[in-house]
């Protein structure tokens, strides 16, 4: 002990150094916008290659799962291009062309890093705004929805899962319209909850539930998953629990969504608003 004691008086002059070298860095940090932007920066680039790192190792050993995936995949999407773009007569062959008309633009991720268990919970995609992903993007699955751009740096990017207490979304029952607001109640993952249906929509057990549309991050149609239980709310609405069709557990493989007409239809609103 007296050693120890005997150390530290010879180096206290370091420590002090070293403790107000930290205090000032902290105030930096805090006090300036540019500072912090670039710690910001610079701690995702750090995490988003340990997060790749491990995600690779991971993937590895679910090849076999994730090829699964990509062919059932493929050939949805192949039946999408036969059945809706492709018009056959006996005298001619029409092929739709609708890039002209495109809305979305669609880039494939790899989550590297999720959590599930928060109450805030995350994920980390591996592109960056150097692939072309910015903030308050979608990001769906196959499966259905996701979650939310959030942060974004050159390689890498954070994701507002639909796991979040802070995330929400407008949501509609497939079969007659009926919209309402969607979010995470912070129980259990592998469901959430829609509000603001009115007692006279017909809802039954296993109705699907999709994006509405109105947003303008989201397209309309967007799985999200179905009704597993509803009851009464305050005697005008129902409280309608829906089990998610993507499990977060086992997701890998992300699309990140741009709506290419998003900030014309912003600037028509706030232009209202403004009226």
């Amino acid at each position: 002990m007296r050693n120890l004691l005997d150390f530290l008086l010879r180096i206290h002059f370091l420590i002090l150094f070293v403790i107000i070298e930290v205090f000032s860095l902290i105030l930096l940090v805090n006090n300036n916008n540019f500072q912090q932007a670039s710690l910001v920066n610079f701690s995702r680039q750090i995490s988003g290659r340990y997060y790749a790192r491990t995600a690779n190792l991971k993937q590895y050993f679910s090849l076999a799962e994730q090829n699964r995936k990509l062919a059932e995949e493929n050939t949805r999407l192949m039946s999408i291009l036969e059945s809706k773009y492709k018009i056959e007569s006996s005298s001619v062959e029409i092929i739709s062309d609708t890039i002209h008309n495109q809305q979305y633009t669609y880039v494939p991720a790899q989550i590297i890093n999720n959590s599930v268990n928060n109450r805030h919970n995350y994920l980390t995609l591996n592109r960056g705004y150097s692939h072309g992903i910015k903030p308050e993007m979608a990001v769906i699955s196959q499966d259905g929805v996701v979650g939310i751009i959030k942060g974004v740096s050159k390689n890498y990017s954070t994701v507002i899962s639909m796991l979040n207490l802070d995330y929400k979304i407008s949501a509609k029952l497939k079969k007659n319209q009926y919209y309402g607001s969607l979010s995470w109640d912070g129980l259990n993952y592998r469901s959430v909850i829609l509000n603001e249906i009115p007692l006279h929509a017909d809802i039954q057990l296993g109705d699907t539930i999709v994006t509405s549309g109105f947003s303008s991050i989201y397209p309309e149609g967007l799985m999200i998953g179905t009704i597993s239980d509803f009851e009464e709310k305050s005697g005008s609405f129902y409280k309608i629990k829906v089990l998610l069709s993507v499990d977060f557990k086992r997701l890998y493989h992300v699309y990140v969504v741009e709506n290419l007409l998003r900030e014309e239809k912003l600037d028509l609103e706030e232009n209202l608003v403004e009226l």
